[in-house]
């Protein structure tokens, strides 16, 4: 007999969804939360009611930050696909790098929302592998 499979659909309030699937989950402010699963870095979301934006702050980087740097971070960017990598400036005495993503939240599945997690880690892992000799120098 083959084997059939069902496709069950069901709808899960996003910070119920994450905390059963082993996000610690804190509600900062103004729809900003703070998920982190595991021993990974935070990631910050912005829930908007047609967006999720999602940011990973990985630091500082005026210390080492050099044209070389920033090219090879660019560069990354057609790696680590949905993710990418930017500059915030909002702060300018405090410029950080970060990851971004976002999804539209009209139709967003329990995998696509969990496999952006899954592609931020493995963004970092990346994003770390090109800060390395920058910090040790």
């Amino acid at each position: 007999m083959k084997n059939i499979l069902i496709k069950l659909q069901r709808e899960d309030e996003l910070t119920r969804f994450l905390e059963a699937n082993g996000f610690a989950v804190e509600d900062l402010t103004n729809d900003v939360f703070r998920v982190q699963r595991d021993d990974e870095l935070p990631v910050f979301l912005k829930v908007d009611d047609a967006q999720i934006y999602f940011e990973v702050d990985l630091g500082n980087i005026d210390a080492v930050i050099s044209q070389e740097l920033l090219v090879s971070l660019l560069t990354l960017n057609t790696e680590i696909l949905p993710v990418s990598v930017g500059l915030d400036t909002s702060h300018p005495e405090d410029r950080r790098l970060v990851l971004v993503e976002s999804r539209e939240t009209g139709d967003l599945s329990d995998q696509e929302l969990l496999a952006v997690f899954d592609a931020l880690e493995l963004a970092v892992d990346r994003v770390s592998e090109i800060l390395t000799p920058s910090l040790n120098s």
